[in-house]
């Protein structure tokens, strides 16, 4: 994993779930992670971990829907390293719920987190990686983004938002790379926040045929492995099982 060690690497939604074991495996391959997420207690419990570990590891508590407040936290990235080569914007919601539920307090929830915290990412990023000549971006999709199921209408499309504006990013962009990841069913706390009760028993039985977030970690660190004139534009990762 040449192409990993001593890259500065700023991941969301570092609290739990993907960003948590994605943080880790970049760590141990070498890379300096900067971790964002609301909840500090988590990041810095985490950051510990890594550090222990002799890896490094900093943190700084961030909330996507607000573009000076990522803008602050990948400039914390930039000043702590000099640099920020990789941002993997991975933070999102999933409050699923039929439509005619008209749940539009948790419509807009989504629409702030999955799409304007990647907007924010990228515009947070975009100067400082075209101002030392390369980067990446990694941005968390779904499955959802490729397939509409019943109660998915909202969060399908804001992942196919975070796929459209990805793939404009990669067509304009000669220097940095792009990649969307697009999971299927995982084992996180994604969804947790569903208050529709038929719903959250529906993604229960789901994730009895779930991946794992190291899974997801993994795809992530190829990704980022790849020599720089290689861009992965796109992974699908399911489960061997999923019908989905």
């Amino acid at each position: 994993m040449l192409n990993v060690e001593n890259k500065v690497i700023a991941i969301t939604g570092a609290s739990s779930g993907i960003g948590e074991a994605t943080a880790k495996l970049l760590a141990q391959n070498g890379a300096n992670v900067v971790l964002g997420a609301r909840r500090t207690e988590k990041l810095e419990a985490i950051v510990k971990e890594i550090r222990d570990q002799g890896n490094i590891a900093e943190f700084k508590a961030v909330d996507l829907r607000y573009r000076e407040d990522v803008k602050a936290f990948i400039h914390f990235a930039k000043e702590k390293f000099g640099r920020v080569d990789v941002i993997f914007n991975n933070a999102g919601v999933m409050p699923l719920s039929p439509m005619n539920a008209l749940k539009v307090e948790e419509w807009d929830t989504m629409i702030d987190v999955n799409i304007r915290g990647v907007l924010n990412g990228i515009a947070a990023g975009l100067p400082i990686m075209e101002a030392q000549g390369g980067g990446q971006f990694i941005n968390t999709a779904s499955i959802a983004a490729h397939m509409v199921g019943p109660t998915s209408a909202v969060y399908s499309a804001t992942k196919y938002a975070v796929w459209a504006i990805s793939d404009g990013l990669r067509q304009e962009s000669k220097n940095i790379r792009v990649t969307i990841i697009s999971p299927g069913v995982v084992e996180t706390e994604l969804g947790s926040d569903i208050t529709d009760d038929a719903v959250k028993g529906f993604l229960k039985e789901l994730r009895k045929t779930a991946l794992t977030p190291q899974a997801i970690a993994q795809s992530v660190l190829f990704a980022v492995s790849q020599p720089d004139d290689v861009d992965v534009n796109e992974i699908i990762v399911r489960p061997t099982a999923s019908a989905f």
